[in-house]
């Protein structure tokens, strides 16, 4: 669990992975993403807010968000509460998309960071795992919204069926989206990052190139270009070492590389 942490995982994605993906059928390898928080904040005196214990280390650099002190469950907001029941939901998505046999379910998120207000535009397909990113001034729907219809509406519209993304304020304008790509666009549930887990796995492959605490702003065009162009011409072991450029070509007949 640590170390998935220290490679920037969050208590949602481990606890996911462990129930759904490595340890399905095995409920004593599972575990609440709640009860890995309170893990990490039992290190700390008072529960975030004295000093660390002796013998004990500090995991909170590593969370998403890096709070230092436990925020109180159940503090959200009613009106976000009320925006997220409206949002169409990955449960009515069509199955196939599951199943990754086809071009077109493409996934989206936004990479922040806490020195700037500058962000990485994250958009990842499913089935070949080919990402783009792009580098936005700010996290508005506005700005991530244009940014993700900019580069979507390069591909074929035949390999634009649906769109998978969480339920950040800077999604809420998803009927633009739809609208502007014809494409059907569902809602990941709350706290669940492994259903968008190809997109996650990818941002945490950014990560290593843009470490947290990376000033996006400093980021030149051309820097974030290359790795997207690594990250597209890696060999990966589920494509049968294949890269996501490949298989993406050899289905749609479209170059990605950069």
């Amino acid at each position: 669990m640590i170390a998935k942490l220290k490679e920037s995982w969050s208590p949602e994605q481990i606890a996911g992975r462990l129930k759904e993906v490595d340890y399905p059928n095995d409920k004593s390898m599972h575990i609440s993403y709640e009860a890995i928080y309170q893990y990490i904040y039992a290190q700390i005196h008072r529960e975030g807010n004295g000093k660390l214990k002796k013998g004990c280390v500090d995991l909170r650099m590593y969370l998403p968000r890096r709070h230092k002190r436990r925020a109180t469950k159940g503090a959200r907001k009613a009106k976000k509460l009320e925006r997220m029941a409206s949002l169409p939901s990955i449960d009515e998505r069509p199955d196939i998309v599951d199943k990754k046999t086809r071009i077109g379910d493409w996934e989206d998120d936004l990479v922040v960071s806490r020195v700037s207000k500058a962000c990485i535009k994250s958009i990842s397909e499913r089935k070949s795992g080919v990402v783009s990113f792009s580098k936005i001034k700010n996290k508005t729907a506005k700005e991530a919204d244009n940014a993700l219809v900019k580069k979507l509406k390069k591909i074929p519209s035949p390999f634009r069926l649906t769109l998978t993304r969480d339920r950040g304020t800077e999604n809420t304008d998803w009927e633009y989206v739809k609208q502007a790509l014809d494409i059907d666009v569902y809602f990941a549930h709350p706290y669940h990052s492994w259903e968008r887990g190809g997109n996650e796995n990818n941002n945490g492959l950014l990560r290593r190139y843009f470490p947290k605490g990376t000033d996006f702003a400093k980021i030149s065009d051309e820097e974030l270009a290359r790795v997207e162009c690594l990250l597209n011409t890696g060999l990966r072991k589920r494509l049968g070492f294949k890269t996501p450029a490949e298989v993406f070509y050899e289905e749609t007949g479209v170059a990605i590389i950069s």
